[in-house]
């Protein structure tokens, strides 16, 4: 099975998206590189809008996470409520 991953900058905006992919994902590994975050997960990684408003605690926009967003590698698919990589077709 290959990994997929994402990367953002490490910034206050980006902290509770991390937090929240890490949350959701329990094989995810998460690593903190100067000025950057990358989490490596095994087949697919899902990043859920719920997930990153439990966390701020208000209303949030899942487009986003584009603004913080490196780079990413897996095939995407997303809507309103989540964006999912994986290798999966």
């Amino acid at each position: 099975m290959s990994n997929v991953f994402i990367a953002f900058q490490d910034n206050e905006e980006s902290r509770p998206v991390i937090e929240a992919i890490a949350a959701d994902n329990t094989e995810a590994k998460v690593v903190h590189s100067p000025g950057m975050v990358k989490i490596d997960a095994p087949g697919s990684l899902t990043i859920r809008r719920e997930t990153i408003e439990e966390i701020t605690g208000r209303p949030y926009d899942l487009q986003a996470i584009h603004v913080n967003l490196v780079t990413l590698s897996g095939h995407i698919d997303e809507d309103d409520d989540q964006l999912t990589l994986s290798w999966k077709h």
